[in-house]
């Protein structure tokens, strides 16, 4: 396992290497974020071991499972990447450094009241649904200026950019067309100079498609079957939660 997991890992970061060549972009300029929903410990810590430091977590419970074992891996940096309902807000907010899925107002507001009683502040991301698909969350390109807007009006949340997820079983070029809106959309957000509102990251591109999310300017990509192997749960478990939203 554990050769497998580093020899995985040595192949993401070519491939990486290689799309930031062919978009004239340097390699530190894109972090690899490991995607960490239902992998064991144990790869989580060959992962460590290999060097990286940037993990991502979709589900509220998983985080608290885990975190509490990681915390030996004092260079470790957790971020939450999954839908999250505004009654796990708590559990969330003392684990991570960036949330990448605020995708509605109301979440923004649970995000800020919960961070007042903690007098602290949080990173995140404005979650786009690029790709109009109803299976997935965030909010329409068309109403991204708007939701910045009004969560930009949280003194207790620092916008830092946006997160998209592309069009999942699609060609290249659907995907592509995504994260050309995403950076679309960025660059329109930037324009209005907000306040708490830098626009810096665009998170974006999985294990399929993150060669063509670099190219097209991602900053952060999510990636966890190309490195810790298939998961033992179908994306629905993750993606299409609508029937378990609770707001």
């Amino acid at each position: 396992m554990e050769n497998l997991v580093a020899e995985n890992l040595q192949t993401v970061r070519q491939q990486m290497k290689t799309a930031c060549q062919a978009s004239g972009r340097k390699l530190e300029d894109v972090k690899l974020l490991l995607a960490t929903k239902t992998v064991p410990l144990e790869k989580l810590q060959l992962a460590m071991q290999a060097g990286e430091t940037l993990f991502g977590e979709n589900k509220a419970q998983e985080l608290r499972g885990k975190f509490p074992l990681m915390e030996q891996y004092k260079q470790v940096e957790w971020h939450f990447i999954g839908h999250l309902q505004t009654n796990k807000v708590k559990d969330v907010v003392k684990y991570v450094t960036l949330i990448h899925s605020v995708d509605r107002l109301k979440l923004g507001q649970a995000l800020h009241q919960q961070l007042l009683k903690e007098n602290k502040t949080m990173n995140i991301l404005v979650q786009i649904n690029t790709s109009y698909e109803e299976s997935k969350f965030g909010a329409p390109p068309e109403a991204a200026l708007e939701l910045v807007e009004q969560l930009a009006q949280f003194e207790t949340l620092n916008i830092k950019g946006l997160m998209t997820i592309g069009k999942l079983n699609a060609t290249n070029d659907e995907t592509r067309h995504c994260f050309r809106l995403l950076k679309r959309i960025q660059t329109e957000i930037r324009e209005k100079k907000l306040p708490r509102v830098e626009m810096d990251i665009l998170s974006m591109g999985m294990s399929g498609d993150f060669t063509v999310a670099i190219e097209e300017g991602a900053t952060i990509i999510r990636v966890g079957t190309k490195v810790f192997g298939q998961r033992y749960l179908p994306d629905s478990y993750y993606w299409n939660e609508h029937a378990r939203q609770d707001d």
